[in-house]
């Protein structure tokens, strides 16, 4: 995919797909990883799994088979690889960089709440969900430890201006 490849990652409803259509629309490619590497999965074997709707979040993973050979096309200049994944390890070598979009907590959850509205069955609608989205939150226990950090609450196209001022072309 690209010469250079970049993970963007974030905590839910930290703008993730929101950053991913826009560097689409500006002519970049990405790769919305949620929706094309993602499978349920035991994140301590890569194992996919029934899991239910209440632990979805706790093992989303990404084919890493799929993610190696998608950063080992040098079609584009750059790519970058957008979402969360809990095997983000087994592959986070791959990238020249990574971001890592950081909100607060009434933010997050204002977001949350906006794509519920939108779709009930969408992640962060049960007070389980939210609870863990909380945790996640707090801890970021399930995002890289190394990144740099993007202030996403900014309005998009600033994100997004701050994200493409850091690759290196």
């Amino acid at each position: 995919m690209g010469i250079r490849n970049y993970l963007i990652e974030g905590v839910s409803g930290t703008g993730k797909t929101s950053v991913c259509t826009e560097l689409q629309r500006r002519g970049y490619q990405a790769i919305h990883g949620d929706r094309e590497l993602r499978y349920k999965g035991d994140p301590k074997t890569d194992t996919p799994t029934d899991t239910s709707a209440n632990d979805r979040h706790l093992s989303p993973l990404w084919d890493v088979e799929k993610v190696q050979t998608l950063a080992a096309n040098k079609d584009e200049a750059v790519t970058f690889f957008c979402g969360g994944s809990r095997n983000f390890s087994q592959f986070i070598q791959l990238f020249d960089g990574v971001f890592i979009l950081d909100v607060d907590l009434d933010t997050c959850l204002r977001r949350i709440d906006e794509r519920v509205a939108l779709d009930p069955t969408d992640w962060g609608g049960r007070p389980e969900e939210r609870e863990i989205i909380a945790r996640l939150h707090q801890t970021k226990e399930a995002i890289p430890k190394d990144g740099i950090i993007i202030d996403a609450t900014a309005p998009l196209m600033r994100v997004v201006d701050e994200i493409v001022r850091h690759i290196t072309l």
